[in-house]
């Protein structure tokens, strides 16, 4: 298949369509919901907040080795697409554990082997648009695959919001999942000849923080995703405990906490589906920075109004918006990364460090459970509010940080 085509773009982003998915409606659906089945209601965003959070600290280091182990011991099937395959299949297996689990210690374990099978598979995969892909054409492909993540979320989002069957949602998923990573590697042919990675593991870990820029976009693309996932982790149990009402003009729309929040991501992913590409091709003329500053910009002030008015209408106005931005970001933000990176046989490897700026906040986002259930015992609605301003204040800050990398304009 020629490089550079849309059919192209399409299968080398086809695993990315399916980790978009089963990410949208594990963190969003399908995990709160197990959880809330399987402990005490007063202890539930504590026990997810810890379950988020010692799953996240997998993904620090689940990344950067596995990428590291891709860059240093090529093999006859190339250096990423083994990892491919072994992780999808551990990925269907985590998810249909996760759908019988009987306990939450059971849910724990399953949930654990999901992340690491995420890892396994996404370290090496991540590094396929800066082996394969010109300096000129990735905010295409960063589009590309932005705009298939959005896409996969827009799925997600009707799916979680048509189906009440949760043990139904984990099969669906784990089959996508299966079928997107076979697409990939039938149709993806990796470079030959790249020299492995000569480094010794501690050097190589060390080695892309001597480079300030990769330093500043690894820090600008945590305080985003800070902001994301302290919403993202708890939207579920503020539409319970404090909207409680899915209306829009009067009508009910569902009546459940987590088909709502499955529609709030559908209106999201629509906006960002709109944006993607279109912001992906902007950056390749005018440079990365620009569209980062207006997308983060949009999701920062677009939280405002949730501090005053706590209504689904207004709930699905503000995801409309956000989506714009958010699809924006994620597309120009992927080819500003990859566009820092300086030693080709190092892709994996540096990728997959600069991934740990996504899953890190999780960490931090998952400790907040705690925090959000005394708050909220204390006065009503209060730790959610707080959820929103540390959010916007996140959004802010990285994006007006961007403006610390020199090598990119």
């Amino acid at each position: 298949m020629r490089p550079h085509t849309t059919p192209w773009y399409l299968s080398l982003s086809a695993y990315w369509f399916a980790t978009s998915f089963k990410w949208f409606l594990v963190l969003l659906v399908l995990l709160p919901a197990r959880v809330a089945e399987l402990v005490d209601p007063a202890e539930k965003a504590g026990k997810l907040g810890l379950l988020f959070a010692v799953g996240a600290v997998m993904a620090l280091v689940g990344p950067p080795i596995f990428g590291y182990l891709s860059d240093r011991f090529p093999s006859r099937w190339g250096r990423r697409m083994p990892y491919l395959g072994v992780g999808a299949l551990l990925t269907a297996a985590g998810l249909l554990g996760m759908a019988y689990a009987p306990s939450y210690a059971a849910l724990f374990a399953a949930y654990l082997v999901l992340q690491l099978a995420d890892d396994l598979a996404t370290g090496p995969y991540s590094a396929l648009i800066p082996d394969l892909v010109a300096r000129e054409h990735r905010g295409t492909a960063s589009g590309w695959m932005g705009a298939l993540q959005v896409l996969a979320q827009i799925a997600a989002g009707a799916v979680g919001f048509l189906l009440a069957d949760l043990a139904l949602l984990f099969y669906l998923t784990a089959g996508l999942n299966l079928a997107a990573a076979a697409w990939t590697l039938a149709v993806i042919r990796e470079p030959r000849g790249v020299p492995a990675r000569r480094e010794g593991f501690l050097e190589s870990m060390l080695a892309p923080w001597s480079n300030p820029d990769f330093r500043w976009v690894w820090a600008t693309r945590f305080l985003v995703m800070f902001g994301q996932y302290v919403v993202q982790t708890y939207l579920q149990y503020y539409l319970a405990d404090v909207v409680r009402v899915f209306t829009l003009w009067g009508r009910t729309l569902v009546r459940e906490a987590f088909q709502a929040v499955a529609l709030l991501g559908l209106v999201i992913s629509l906006g960002a589906a709109v944006s993607s590409i279109p912001a992906g091709r902007w950056s390749d003329r005018v440079g990365r920075k620009l569209p980062i500053y207006v997308s983060g910009t949009v999701m920062a002030l677009v939280l405002i109004p949730l501090l005053a008015w706590p209504r689904f209408d207004v709930l699905l106005v503000v995801a409309l918006v956000f989506g714009l931005g958010y699809g924006a970001y994620t597309a120009v933000d992927w080819a500003l990364a990859t566009d820092v990176l300086r030693a080709p046989e190092a892709h994996a490897t540096d990728m997959g460090i600069w991934q740990t700026s996504i899953v890190l906040p999780q960490i931090l986002a998952g400790s907040l459970g705690g925090m959000v259930d005394a708050m909220n015992r204390s006065s009503p609605g209060s730790g959610y509010t707080a959820l929103f301003l540390l959010a916007a204040a996140g959004f802010l800050l990285g994006t007006v940080l961007v403006r610390q990398v020199r090598g990119v304009r």
